[in-house]
């Protein structure tokens, strides 16, 4: 686990650094055995794996333990959530850098390797780096790598910028995050149950001075026909951390660049997730109004993608709302269910 020394393929001598590999699992035994195993694949050396189990009620504690060893730290907990386990894993975490990595997803072999080389030898622990991810059903190798505008280098308010415009998203996998990137960005905010990666990480960017892309460094996302994170699974609580998360995005673009670009940005982030607080939460929909008006706009009723209006004039704005809710989750429950009779893999890293 102590750092070294060695050279990169061009010859350069450089210092190895601890990288700690942190693990959040909460009722994950059909995924975590595959998940640690793509971290103890890592080719990078220099490492430290620490896994949290979050209260789970079958046996991915027991699956965890069969790995404890030195370098491999398998810790429980009380049900206190995703962000609790995080903060726990980080408190014991002695890494110069460190890989989140969720009980389902995956790293490629060389993942940190190339991402540590990525970076150049004296590259300031400043630079947030971050990969290449793609997603899955159930077997790894059909990924679908998708590359957007957020797959290159970028100052941080270019980057924030294009995530809220274009509506983008990062996995937690991709980043590789400095302990000081770390420790300038804080806990993760325990309160949060929805968006608290983008929360975080929106954190972790308002301290860096840049994104350094490196494209060969993958993960592997897996993709279940029904997540926590759809619009029909949305309580209470998980529509106020979604608001807190909008919130955080918007205070943290406009405390980059405050202009007509950005603040039309913003505005156009919270209409695209106006139509959940509207019918569910009226509270927060109202707060959102005042945001829109302080950014310059005005929020009304929720405008639903253009395929659905013609049923929205028919059945009405709700009718409308829920079956463009619906027809996206039917066409990945169909696409789950054939790959899984195709393929009869349950899922894992080969």
């Amino acid at each position: 686990m102590n750092a070294g020394s060695e050279s990169d393929p061009s010859g350069v001598s450089f210092m190895k650094q601890l990288v700690s590999i942190l693990i959040p699992a909460f009722n994950s035994e059909k995924w975590i055995r595959p998940c640690i195993e793509s971290a103890l694949a890592q080719t990078w050396r220099w490492k430290e794996i620490i896994i949290v189990d979050d209260g789970s009620k079958d046996s991915t504690l027991e699956i965890a333990r069969m790995y404890a060893c030195p370098d491999i730290q398998v810790m429980t907990q009380d049900n206190r959530g995703a962000s609790a386990a995080r903060n726990r894993a980080l408190s014991v975490a002695q890494g110069d850098y460190i890989q989140w990595l969720d009980s389902d997803d995956l790293l490629a072999p060389d993942k940190i390797s190339r991402q540590m080389h990525g970076a150049e030898p004296g590259l300031t622990s400043e630079v947030l780096l971050s990969g290449s991810w793609g997603r899955f059903h159930h077997v790894p190798e059909k990924s679908e790598f998708v590359p957007d505008s957020l797959w290159e280098d970028l100052e941080p308010r270019e980057w924030l910028y294009r995530k809220i415009h274009e509506n983008l998203w990062m996995a937690i996998e991709s980043w590789l995050v400095s302990r000081k990137l770390t420790e300038a960005a804080g806990p993760w905010d325990e309160q949060m149950s929805l968006d608290d990666d983008g929360e975080y990480f929106c954190r972790v960017l308002s301290h860096s001075v840049g994104v350094r892309f490196v494209p060969e460094a993958r993960c592997f996302c897996r993709s279940v026909s029904f997540g926590l994170s759809h619009p029909l699974a949305w309580s209470d609580r998980k529509l106020d951390s979604q608001f807190a998360s909008l919130s955080s995005y918007i205070r943290v673009m406009r405390s980059m660049e405050d202009s007509p670009k950005t603040r039309t940005a913003c505005l156009e982030l919270i209409e695209r997730w106006a139509p959940p607080f509207y019918t569910r939460r009226p509270d927060l929909y109202r707060q959102m109004q005042a945001v829109a008006s302080d950014l310059g706009g005005q929020l009304g009723v929720p405008r639903l993608q253009k395929k659905y209006r013609w049923m929205q004039r028919l059945f009405g704005w709700r009718i409308a709302s829920k079956a463009q809710n619906m027809l996206p989750l039917f066409k990945a429950y169909v696409r789950y269910a054939w790959e899984r009779g195709v393929s009869g893999y349950p899922g894992g890293w080969k």
